[in-house]
């Protein structure tokens, strides 16, 4: 088959569309930063696998909710959670809680993000959890049917977080595995 001048330019001005596109939603990526007590790290966000829940964590990071709370669940070899106590372990106020996306295809691999939540699979409100190991547990469907939704990644500062998961913990009043040292989220901003 042969093809025209005409026809060559319309192909490859349609290919370079198709490039700009493809760059331009890669730079659209919604990217959000944590600035801690102990280093700062960065999260982009997946709001095509999870909708609800990016918009979820999103509002919450507009509304300051983050700012001046702690790390207070730390456990080295699973996971960090944060996102939902100030350092004298007082809990914060929520929105009502959003429904599971956990069912989306993404995995509670090292470094990922998800929403931590009760036994209840729709109960996630605030607080989050990094996973920093491959919690495959914690995949949909569990044996249980549910999962734990997971919304993003963590895209810079992995260093902080392995950081965190090291620090020394024990135990606070009728909670465990808090540092012994509180770990600040100073504020967390969206970035992009």
């Amino acid at each position: 088959m042969r093809f025209s001048p005409f026809n060559r330019r319309a192909i490859l001005g349609f290919g370079f569309s198709l490039v700009l596109s493809m760059t331009a939603n890669a730079q659209a990526a919604t990217t959000v930063k944590f600035q801690t007590s102990v280093g700062d790290f960065v999260v982009e966000v997946y709001p095509d696998k999870a909708p609800k829940t990016v918009e979820n964590f999103l509002q919450y990071v507009k509304d300051k909710q983050y700012d001046g709370t702690i790390f207070h669940r730390v456990m080295d070899n699973f996971m960090v959670q944060g996102g939902g106590f100030t350092a004298d372990m007082k809990e914060k106020q929520t929105r009502p809680p959003i429904p599971l996306e956990a069912n989306n295809g993404l995995k509670n691999d090292r470094g990922t993000i998800a929403m931590a939540r009760t036994s209840n699979p729709n109960s996630a409100t605030a607080q989050f959890f990094i996973n920093v190991v491959n919690n495959d547990g914690l995949n949909a469907p569990k044996p249980d049917g549910y999962g734990y939704a997971v919304f993003g990644k963590v895209v810079s500062g992995m260093e902080v977080i392995d950081k965190i998961r090291g620090t020394p913990t024990g135990n606070k009043g009728m909670f465990q595995n808090v540092p012994l040292t509180p770990i600040v989220i100073n504020s967390v901003t969206l970035t992009k």
